[in-house]
């Protein structure tokens, strides 16, 4: 039988380990959201050059539709919104919640990779 102390030890041990798990989950690393990024994003959006999606340095901001030299749907050029935080989580689940009649039609459910994708845009700056 194992002393009293190795169950609270080990329940300690758990409980540390799982919050840190959380922690870890709602505050992404820079590394873990460039990965994202990467892997979700990337196919059409880069930071500093146009591609199937506009360029992303400085969305954080910014008013919607405004890149230079991106052919940006009517819709979105005419929402007068602005990128914060906020509304760009929204935008990445659902775009069409934002603005309907967008162009973009991916969307990212899970709440935990749209955080990490939002963590690497503001580490872009502007």
């Amino acid at each position: 039988m194992k002393p009293w102390w190795w169950f609270t030890a080990t329940s300690f041990l758990f409980l540390m380990g799982g919050l840190g798990l959380s922690v870890r989950a709602a505050d992404p690393d820079l590394r873990t959201s460039r990965e994202v990024f990467e892997r979700r994003c990337s196919g059409c959006h880069a930071p500093d050059i146009n591609k199937g999606g506009p360029r992303l340095r400085g969305v954080l901001s910014r008013k919607a539709g405004t890149v230079e030299g991106f052919p940006y749907s009517d819709a979105l050029r005419k929402s007068g919104i602005s990128w914060d935080e906020k509304r760009l989580n929204q935008w990445i689940e659902n775009p069409d919640s934002i603005v309907t009649d967008n162009d973009m039609e991916f969307r990212v459910s899970n709440p935990d990779e749209r955080a990490a994708i939002i963590a690497y845009l503001k580490s872009l700056g502007k």
